[in-house]
């Protein structure tokens, strides 16, 4: 990359892409926040609140590649910017909603909020070298922490303002806010190489088997981590009979903890290297997640708050290789790698909604998770700590 250690400007890039990346991640959490209340609103089965909770993420996941491949042809500015207004729409839109059906709907289409990490990463590196690219996306990824705010204040506010759907108004005045002042006050970074077109930047995806093993480790650990905290509120009220704003309360805490150790997991892919900080990583979760099938609250929060530690380490270690190994394609692999994540956090809702119905409880979906955390730490050991030249592996 042909970018200084430090660019003038480079502090206030990344205040403004972690802060909007904490917005849009707010706003697309908000219906899983309030699940809960839509549950007992619309009388869901399990099945119908899993989909409900897990159909915001489809579109989010999709939505991905072609976001990651628009900003580093046009823009992570505009891009950005455009992804705040236009997410602002669908969450006004659920906030006159009147049934189940319309949720879904309108659910999908407010997906378009999670399409923005990709955005954020192409347009954060590009203000970074790579010997510190780990520490500033492990700080961009501190944007999570706008999940933890849906949790836990979505309900408060509910329940303070009277009425779920002034929430949405709220998440959306501020959504849209943030998308004007960050087309105003957002910069670029200045680079030297032409930007690619579509076509050029989508045929990495074709001829680079590293692209799509770091989806799948990103699969698992944002996949797991945007799981875990969609699902949790119902997990504590269900097995714990915790209240809403108790439930909410806890998942805050959970999502914190994954959402500051993810820059640690860049500081330490930076020092160490991603690949060797991901073999913890894989070997903590396989461990931790079993705990997760307790039904006393102890072990339980013991596992929930160390998946969320080794979750979050992982994601900064994971996106620690990829502006390394694709400089030039680092939105469009990023956009890739980000899809398989957030297909990551829909399909284990619907598999935690079928395996509860199927069996009563939910301990086979936690066995799922534990056994392929094992398969991503042998393929982490044979692609990338055998294999992979010393200098690109750390």
């Amino acid at each position: 990359m042909d970018i200084k250690t430090f660019q003038p400007g480079s502090a206030r890039a990344l205040f403004f892409s972690t802060t909007a990346f904490a917005v849009t991640f707010a706003v697309w959490g908000l219906i899983a926040a309030l699940a809960p209340t839509f549950t007992e609103l619309y009388g869901l089965s399990g099945k119908e609140k899993s989909l409900l909770i897990a159909i915001p993420v489809l579109l989010g996941s999709i939505g991905r590649l072609f976001a990651g491949m628009l900003a580093d042809k046009y823009g992570g500015r505009r891009v950005f910017s455009a992804l705040l207004v236009f997410s602002a729409v669908p969450a006004i839109a659920i906030g006159f909603s009147q049934s189940y059906t319309q949720l879904l709907i309108l659910g999908l289409f407010l997906g378009l909020a999670g399409t923005s990490f990709p955005v954020g990463v192409g347009f954060t590196s590009k203000w970074f070298s790579r010997e510190k690219q780990g520490t500033a996306l492990g700080v961009y990824g501190m944007g999570n922490i706008g999940q933890s705010i849906a949790v836990f204040f979505a309900p408060v506010l509910a329940i303070w303002l009277g009425d779920w759907r002034n929430v949405f108004f709220i998440f959306a005045a501020v959504t849209l806010s943030w998308g004007i002042l960050f087309y105003f006050s957002a910069q670029d970074a200045a680079v030297t190489t032409v930007p690619k077109s579509l076509k050029q930047n989508l045929s990495v995806l074709r001829t680079s088997g590293y692209a799509w093993i770091l989806s799948l480790f990103y699969f698992l650990t944002f996949g797991g981590f945007v799981a875990l905290a969609l699902y949790l509120p119902t997990f504590l009220k269900e097995i714990f009979n915790l209240t809403p704003t108790d439930a909410g309360a806890r998942t805050a805490g959970f999502v914190l903890v994954a959402t500051f150790l993810r820059p640690v997991g860049g500081i330490l892919a930076d020092k160490f290297g991603g690949a060797k900080v991901l073999l913890g990583v894989f070997a903590s979760i396989a461990v931790l997640s079993l705990l997760l099938s307790s039904i006393s609250i102890v072990p339980f929060t013991i596992g929930a708050l160390g998946c969320a530690a080794a979750l979050g380490l992982g994601n900064g270690a994971v996106f620690k290789l990829v502006p390394q190994l694709f400089p030039n394609e680092t939105a469009t692999v990023t956009g890739l790698v980000g899809a398989f994540g957030g297909l990551g956090g829909f399909f284990p809702p619907l598999e935690l909604g079928l395996v509860k119905d199927l069996t009563g409880t939910y301990t086979l979906g936690f066995v799922f998770l534990s056994v392929f955390a094992l398969i991503c730490f042998a393929i982490n050991y044979f692609w990338f700590i055998r294999t992979l030249p010393k200098n690109e592996a750390t």
